[in-house]
């Protein structure tokens, strides 16, 4: 799989992102794709291959090893890579949106004027839509975890797993390919997966606190300010 177009994709989305957001998307690039491209798909290339059975009964061991891995680690991280980048996109979407208006808008009544500010400042909608954006990552993070674990009991690869689905004759002792490896290089993608959960929790609730505070300030500006008469106490102001 060619990541290359994902990581141009997602060079925009660098621009409007916090400093949070920004420390996410260095976490996803170098500590999950690099090592996902580099070292995770070689470590699986050899997962079906090299699942042994202590039987040459045709079909037992392609039916243990389905059993087994109903879908291959590897493939649910790269489904879990595309899920929690594809978000990010509605944010660089909603900017064009926010240029195109803005390029209509200066059609229509002069170069000079403006409709926005900034069009990537997270104000309004744009803000909106950069916050369901983090939910949307998160869920999908908690989600995938929650069905490695699910699927496999457990983050940790067992040596050897007993089978007695049809047509294996009895229960069948079958060995995994270097369990260990392939744990030590679950255990690393798990930890990363969930460092981004924690990055997305405090970029939502920075947004949020600057959010309320910029409000606060919006709001104390446009209180008019009370004179008070110079024999009065403002005890009760």
């Amino acid at each position: 799989m060619d990541w290359r177009f994902l990581q141009g994709l997602l060079s925009g989305v660098n621009k409007y992102s916090t400093a949070f957001g920004r420390i996410w998307l260095s976490v996803v690039f170098v500590f999950r794709v690099l090592v996902y491209v580099v070292a995770a798909e070689r470590v699986w290339a050899d997962d079906q291959g090299h699942f042994d059975c202590n039987t040459r009964q045709p079909g037992c061991t392609n039916i243990c090893y389905d059993y087994f891995f109903p879908i291959s680690h590897i493939r649910l991280w790269a489904l879990q890579l595309i899920f929690v980048t594809c978000p990010s996109f509605m944010v660089v979407l909603h900017v064009a949106y926010r240029e195109e208006r803005e390029r209509k808008y200066q059609a229509k009544h002069g170069e000079h004027t403006r409709l926005y500010d900034n069009t990537g400042q997270k104000h309004g909608g744009l803000w909106w839509t950069y916050l369901i954006s983090l939910f949307i990552k998160t869920t999908f993070e908690v989600l995938f975890l929650y069905v490695l674990h699910y699927i496999y009991d457990s983050f940790k690869l067992p040596r050897k797993v007993q089978c007695d689905v049809s047509p294996c004759p009895n229960l069948v002792d079958c060995y995994i390919s270097r369990p260990t490896e392939k744990t030590v290089f679950t255990y690393f993608m798990v930890g990363a997966s969930v460092a981004c959960v924690v990055l997305n929790i405090c970029e939502i609730l920075y947004l949020i606190a600057f959010r309320m505070v910029t409000l606060k300030q919006r709001g104390m500006a446009r209180t008019p300010s009370r004179k008070i008469h110079p024999g009065l106490s403002c005890d009760g102001c």
